[in-house]
């Protein structure tokens, strides 16, 4: 049996469109926010880097807007809203809107 693939990709943007940071899940590191994060939330054993913790960690720059967005291997969306891990790092950055894809 072959292992689904993904990509994961989360996007963070300024006011005016403009590209802060981009991150991606990475299932072999992880970084001291993820796993506090993870706590925080009550599912500490999650510290595997999220594309939204991995993206908020490089941004420089006041966010506004996230864009998720998970494609399988044959390039068709999928569903990509964040967990609730993400969703507590996005309220803490204080982004206005989240978008994510659906599939």
């Amino acid at each position: 049996m072959t292992k689904k693939r993904y990509v994961l990709k989360s996007t963070i943007y300024d006011k005016k469109g403009r590209v802060l940071s981009v991150g991606h899940n990475n299932y072999e590191k992880t970084h001291p926010y993820q796993a506090k994060l993870a706590k925080i939330a009550g599912n500490p054993k999650q510290i595997v880097l999220h594309s939204e913790i991995d993206a908020l960690i490089k941004c420089r720059g006041e966010p506004y807007k996230i864009k998720i967005e998970r494609y399988a291997a044959d390039g068709s969306p999928k569903m990509a809203a964040p967990c609730p891990i993400c969703q507590l790092a996005i309220k803490r950055a204080g982004i206005k809107f989240i978008e994510y894809t659906v599939g």
